[in-house]
């Protein structure tokens, strides 16, 4: 009796991070666009910038009856040609699955004095995560300091990770803001693609 081989490409493991697996592991990218208004020059444009980012496993986490696996993260930003220089973006936060409610969170902190929970619904294998928020929602939030709310309001956030057919990790994020300064609205959006350059397993330093 013969006993039938599995095809190693579809045996996954647990997978305790379900949708957040593939993400775990450091990434850099060169190929990042930032739209913003510009404070000093009373315009909005363009900046290209290289990115840094690291996403590692914490321990379980659990609130009685929920159960959360996640990752801490990091993501800095430096302007092309500032690259030996003070970053112009940086922040820290934590990636959380929740089994149960099938949602991925993000509860990530600015260094500009943005504190933002955002969320969806996700599922094991899925290869592209959503996450969103707007001011007031009791779960999925926006805080910002005195100074940026009478400025720059945050009216909305979205935000996505997408796990492209050649390894890499693409990303975009879309702050809608209220600006004091025009009396409108715009969308300060980045977009970024990074390679992984390190993976975090006892047999593997470097990808």
């Amino acid at each position: 009796m013969s006993i039938a081989t599995p095809d190693r490409a579809s045996i996954q493991g647990p997978q305790k991070l379900g949708p957040l697996t593939w993400l775990v592991g450091d990434w850099e990218g060169d190929l990042g666009v930032d739209l913003s208004y510009h404070n000093q020059d009373d315009e909005t444009g363009h900046t290209t910038y290289f990115e840094k980012a690291s996403f590692k496993p914490i321990p379980v986490q659990e609130n009685g009856q929920q159960t959360l696996w996640g990752l801490n993260y990091s993501m800095t930003a430096w302007r092309h040609g500032e690259e030996a220089m003070d970053p112009f973006h940086d922040e820290i936060g934590f990636l959380l699955w929740d089994k149960i409610n099938s949602q991925v969170i993000r509860t990530v902190v600015f260094g500009r004095g943005i504190a933002i929970q955002a969320g969806s619904t996700a599922s094991i294998g899925d290869r592209t995560l959503h996450f969103n928020a707007r001011p007031g929602d009791p779960c999925y939030g926006i805080l910002q300091n005195k100074y940026l709310m009478e400025r720059a309001e945050i009216k909305d956030f979205t935000s996505s990770f997408t796990l492209n057919d050649d390894g890499t990790l693409g990303y975009t994020s879309d702050l809608l803001l209220r600006l004091a300064a025009t009396g409108t609205e715009m969308h300060h959006t980045d977009i970024n693609t990074l390679s992984r350059v390190k993976r975090y397993h006892p047999g593997a330093e470097h990808a």
